[in-house]
C-alpha cells in the first residue's frame, strides 16, 4: 500500500521559514515526479512546486517563486519543500502528491488530476 506522510508544518510568523518533508512509502518515485499543493480556506486547491526525476526538472508557481525551494532524495523517497520569507497568504493545508507514470516536460505538472496519490496533508499558518 503506497502512503505519502507529509511532516513539518505549524505557525510561523510573517518573514520566518519553514520546512515540510513529504515521506513516501509502499512504491518508488524515483523515476517519476513529486510535488506539492496546498488549498486554503474557500478556495481552490493550487499548485505549488513540482520536481520531475524522470526529466530530471523542477517546477514552481509564480506565487512562489524565489522564496521556496523543492528538493528531493531518492535514497530516503523523500520530498522536501523548504519555504522562506512566509507570508499570510501561503496559509494553507500543504499536500504531497505523486505519480507513478512518466509524462513529457512540466505542464502537466501543475494540475493535480496527473497525480494518483496523495497524503493527508499538514497546515501551515502564517501570523501577520
Amino acid at each position: 500500500q503506497v502512503q505519502l506522510v507529509e511532516s513539518g508544518g505549524g505557525l510561523v510568523q510573517a518573514g520566518g521559514s519553514l520546512r515540510l518533508s513529504c515521506a513516501a512509502s509502499g512504491r518508488t518515485f524515483s523515476n517519476t515526479a513529486m510535488g506539492w499543493f496546498r488549498q486554503a480556506p474557500g478556495k481552490e486547491r493550487e499548485f505549488v512546486a513540482t520536481i520531475i526525476w524522470s526529466g530530471r526538472s523542477i517546477a514552481y508557481a509564480d506565487s512562489v517563486k524565489g522564496r521556496f525551494t523543492i528538493s528531493g532524495d531518492n535514497a530516503k523517497n523523500t520530498v522536501y519543500l523548504q519555504m522562506n520569507s512566509l507570508e499570510p497568504e501561503d496559509t494553507a493545508a500543504y499536500t504531497c502528491a505523486a505519480t507513478d507514470q512518466n509524462y513529457g516536460g512540466t505542464i502537466w505538472s501543475r494540475q493535480g488530476r496527473w497525480y494518483n496519490y496523495w497524503g493527508r496533508g499538514t497546515q501551515v499558518t502564517v501570523s501577520s
